[in-house]
């Protein structure tokens, strides 16, 4: 049967993925090509409906932005004066770094965070000789974190937004904010905690960084001005999205397109593009195309339907499931197009009598959220960053994340069963 095919291919993808003894792009597309011969998919289904283009087209936009930027020496600029901030103490960089990830993420998307943050964190632990690994890990679960709190930090938010007309950016700040900043609390504390011994730097180091004038890498001024105020208003326009009505994908390629244009003399065209990384921009259609397989089969609206039913309706049960099966889903499988399968199903519950949805929405904000930081290839800011930390030469592996992830991943179920629990689903028993 055609969904046992496609089912046996995605497993197989996904096992060599993990085992990393080929280059995942390749792997992934791979898979996609077998769900092509296969005859699972057919190719006008994947470039129209599988492969989400927002997401690719915001990366290689982003991935442009600060390429460029890169260049004036601004994240150079900004190391040099984090680490002077804090004295140069590991432990505590790693706080501060965190702390800007998970901010940048609600009020930005963590995709576009991860793409500032990781150039500043690579360069940092560069000047103090120490391991970036530490930092990035900790960067990845702070995206995630910081994401589930706002409507535009994570696509899935977006997605329910769209979908659920009176749900608005307040209301995920209300209602998920809490909960996200005691779990980003936890978790931080947990991670600073466990590299604790392995974050030392000499003494030597600390001091000729200390002893380093940040602006003396802010020497291009011309292309720092034009690179910050592109920039800048990028950021704006994000910020500004719901009242401007324009795709967040819009807005990130007229930044990149205007960027190279006004940067055109100081960096060519074929010399920006040829920085982009194209291997995570593969990775990232094929898995597409993987998960793109079992939707076509009905696999995934499939699970999303036994969720629900499997209740009964009863909302206590089906808020708790939803969150769990969605977090750990959302781990293995991209958590865009199962939100998107499970979306119509939750709207179908007013069907059958239930008036307040709203708790099965923030339910499933969290578990497809707060999933992604269970595996490395569960949210699309991970696999960024595993991608440029492979480019600076500070891989880390499939299970290198594990260790950390599920954990992490874990704590975030519990707490945000709690939460829930007591903020929404007692007046239901």
């Amino acid at each position: 049967m055609e969904w046992i095919l496609a089912l046996i291919i995605f497993i197989a993808s996904y096992t060599l993925i993990i085992a990393e003894k080929f280059n995942r792009a390749l792997v992934a597309c791979l898979g996609g090509v077998f769900m092509l011969l296969a005859g699972v998919l057919n190719l006008e289904n994947v470039f129209l409906q599988h492969i989400d283009w927002h997401t690719i087209i915001l990366l290689l936009s982003m991935m442009i932005l600060v390429s460029i930027t890169s260049q004036s020496g601004l994240f150079e600029f900004l190391a040099i004066s984090l680490a002077r901030m804090v004295k140069g103490k590991p432990v505590a960089l790693l706080v501060v770094i965190s702390t800007l990830t998970a901010a940048g993420s609600a009020l930005l998307n963590n995709v576009t965070t991860v793409l500032l943050i990781v150039p500043i964190v690579i360069t940092l632990t560069s000047m103090l000789k120490i391991s970036a690994i530490p930092y990035l890990l900790a960067t990845i679960l702070a995206s995630n974190i910081g994401g589930t709190a706002t409507l535009i930090g994570d696509p899935p938010n977006l997605m329910i937004g769209q979908a659920v007309a009176h749900l608005n950016f307040n209301d995920f700040l209300i209602h998920l904010g809490p909960v996200v900043l005691v779990i980003y609390i936890v978790v931080i504390a947990g991670i600073s905690f466990l590299y604790r011994n392995k974050l030392t730097v000499r003494d030597h180091d600390r001091n000729k960084l200390m002893n380093v004038n940040p602006r003396i890498y802010l020497t291009r001024r011309s292309l720092l001005f034009k690179s910050v105020t592109v920039l800048i208003l990028t950021t704006a326009g994000f910020i500004a999205q719901p009242l401007l009505n324009v795709e967040l994908t819009s807005i990130a390629m007229a930044g990149a397109l205007l960027l190279m244009l006004l940067t055109n003399d100081d960096q060519r065209t074929e010399e920006v593009f040829q920085t982009v990384e194209w291997v995570t921009i593969f990775f990232f259609a094929g898995l597409f195309m993987l998960v793109g397989g079992l939707k076509e089969t009905g696999l995934i609206d499939e699970i999303a339907k036994s969720i629900i039913y499997y209740t009964e309706g009863d909302v206590p049960s089906t808020s708790l499931l939803i969150l769990w099966s969605s977090g750990i889903l959302s781990g293995f499988v991209d958590n865009i197009p199962f939100v998107a399968a499970m979306i119509p199903v939750i709207l179908e519950f007013q069907e059958y009598g239930m008036t307040n949805l709203d708790p099965l929405w923030w339910a499933l904000a969290l578990g497809a959220c707060l999933g992604g930081n269970g595996t490395l290839i569960g949210a699309s800011s991970n696999v960024i960053v595993a991608g440029l930390a492979m480019k600076a030469k500070q891989p880390f592996t499939y299970v290198d994340f594990l260790k950390v992830g599920v954990p992490t991943a874990l704590v975030s179920f519990v707490i945000s069963s709690i939460y829930l629990y007591f903020r929404y689903l007692t007046d239901f028993l």
